[in-house]
């Protein structure tokens, strides 16, 4: 689902039909509007609601039948379930309420892995903001933002000063960007020794490296959160569905 308080219509149909799902509306074993009739009371085109309708499935709400049509299933199981996505919480929830220190704000040269995220020529700089977050006593993250050049302008991304609001109202509200959707990449490597050093990481104790590449609704890169997480204090959980 979008990262955005104002969704697509086709998430806001497939939040409309879910509510009505679960408020017994329509009951498991029911026979779902069919796709015309959907369109006449939204009033939104036949790709919205197929497009509602496909995720519903996917989602294990629905099921289609040949030749019948959409049965309602219920509420699923997994949707009580709430996965765990390092890198998020830096999006939406605001730097004041994570205990941390800025490291570094301003324009860098960008390294390989985050130029082909951002999508910028190679030895081109793009804007980093780097915070240590620290939990109970000690070092527990490396949280580096990065953006394009242009999307740093005109924000507080260059203060000291820990953030007020999340980045993505932060960015929405100054840039006037929306964010989407993102694209999470996971890998294990061990630290530099300036990381290690700032982790207080225990010698020969690798990184999970997490990447968040955040993208608008056109799949234009915005966003890249990188979040540094030493393996001998973290594992990382995911919960979905099987097909």
């Amino acid at each position: 689902m979008s990262l955005e308080s104002v969704p697509p219509k086709y998430a806001q149909l497939v939040q409309t039909l879910q509510r009505r799902i679960e408020a017994g509306d329509y009951p498991p074993g029911s026979l779902l509007p069919s796709e015309n009739q959907l369109i006449q009371e939204f009033g939104v085109s036949r790709p919205t609601v197929v497009a509602a309708l496909r995720m519903l499935r996917e989602q294990g709400w629905i099921d289609s039948q040949q030749g019948k049509g959409r049965f309602v299933r219920g509420r699923p199981a997994m949707a009580s379930v709430e996965s765990n996505r390092p890198g998020q919480a830096y999006l939406t929830t605001p730097e004041a309420d994570t205990p941390g220190e800025v490291l570094e704000a301003g324009a860098v040269g960008v390294p390989n892995r985050i130029g082909a995220l951002l999508d910028v020529p190679q030895k081109a700089k793009a804007f980093l903001r780097r915070r240590l977050i620290a939990r109970d006593g000690g070092p527990t993250e490396l949280v580096s933002l990065w953006l394009p050049l242009e999307l740093s302008e005109g924000t507080d991304l260059t203060s000291g000063e820990p953030l007020a609001q999340g980045l993505r109202e932060h960015l929405k509200a100054r840039k006037g960007v929306r964010f989407d959707h993102v694209v999470e990449q996971i890998t294990a490597r061990m630290p530099s020794a300036d990381e290690a050093k700032k982790l207080a990481m225990p010698k020969n104790t690798p990184l999970l490296a997490v990447f968040g590449a955040v993208r608008d609704a056109s799949g234009r890169p915005l966003v890249v959160v990188e979040v540094l997480l030493p393996a001998d204090r973290h594992e990382l959980e995911d919960a979905y569905p099987v097909a």
